[in-house]
């Protein structure tokens, strides 16, 4: 029987580390203000992405049609190209760096600017993507009824475009969201950093690390279902 009491004692050692990195002191609010820094930051960044991300498409797109405009189409793939060659770690440490010397910069929209820049060229072809994939009659039907290119862009093509490619819009903002963890490096008090700082005070690492990797899959996990209902409930908007 003395596996069986080996198995108690490491079972009581395992429970009081998490104890200890959770409850004592009360550190559980920690957690619970880390999360509120992520949420913050892919907040942000989602919505500078999407904004960055359709207009960057959208000019893409009209840039193909229109010589004179192939200049913007080349910028664009550059950006694009640039931000998907490099890590975002790299991305957030220049950004730092290089734009935001100043001291009273603020760390969480720092990072929120980077990864919403970063998440602009993924989701830049994610919408152009989607803005290709509409059948052509679409625009002849918009201009038919006397739109011009941006009406017919942006009140019949975008809505159907973005209806298309509303999953993968979502796997890439709950990717955004597990990136952010990234940005403990420039001294954001996010979750990652509020689990390295607790480690640091109980001196062991693995219990808070994994408190945060509980948060991070409870969020996405959320955001997932979340994401299956609005898309269930759109399928049968079609429907009806």
């Amino acid at each position: 029987m003395t596996w069986i009491a080996s198995i108690g004692e490491w079972l009581r050692d395992v429970s009081q580390s998490y104890y200890n990195a959770f409850i004592v002191e009360d550190r559980y609010e920690a957690y619970f203000e880390g999360l509120l820094v992520t949420l913050k930051i892919s907040f942000f960044a989602i919505i500078i992405g999407i904004l960055i991300g359709i207009m960057v498409a959208v000019v893409k797109v009209t840039a193909t049609n229109y010589k004179k405009l192939r200049w913007l189409g080349t910028l664009c793939n550059a950006y694009i190209n640039i931000i998907r060659g490099t890590p975002v770690m790299l991305q957030l440490l220049i950004i730092y760096n290089l734009v935001f010397t100043s001291r009273d910069a603020s760390e969480i929209m720092v990072a929120a600017i980077c990864f919403g820049l970063n998440s602009g060229a993924y989701v830049a072809e994610i919408v152009r993507a989607g803005i290709e994939s509409v059948e052509k009659g679409q625009t002849e039907a918009g201009r038919s009824l006397g739109l011009n290119g941006n009406q017919t862009m942006f009140y019949i093509i975008m809505p159907q475009a973005i209806k298309n490619i509303l999953p993968a819009l979502g796997n890439e903002f709950i990717t955004l969201i597990k990136e952010t963890s990234v940005a403990s490096i420039i001294a954001v008090t996010d979750l990652t950093m509020v689990a390295q700082f607790i480690g640091s005070r109980t001196w062991d690492i693995l219990p808070p690390l994994v408190i945060a990797a509980g948060f991070y899959l409870i969020l996405v996990l959320g955001l997932t279902k979340l994401l299956s209902i609005f898309e269930r409930r759109m399928s049968q908007g079609d429907h009806n």
